[in-house]
C-alpha cells in the first residue's frame, strides 16, 4: 500500500513540476529565439539594401 501511495505522489510531483516549471520554460525560450531571428533578419535585410545602395 505504501509503494502505491508513494508512486502516486511521485507521479503528482512529477507533472506538478513538468507543467509549472518546464512548459513555461521551454515557451520562453522559443518567444527569445523568434526575437531573436527577428531581429537578426531585420539587420541582415538592412545590411543587404545598404550594401546594393552603396554599390550603385
Amino acid at each position: 500500500m505504501g509503494k502505491v501511495v508513494m508512486l502516486v505522489l511521485g507521479t503528482l510531483l512529477g507533472l506538478f513540476v513538468v507543467f509549472n516549471f518546464l512548459v513555461p520554460m521551454l515557451v520562453g525560450l522559443v518567444k527569445l529565439a523568434l526575437i531573436v531571428g527577428v531581429v537578426a533578419l531585420l539587420v541582415f535585410v538592412a545590411v543587404t539594401v545598404v550594401g546594393k545602395s552603396s554599390r550603385s
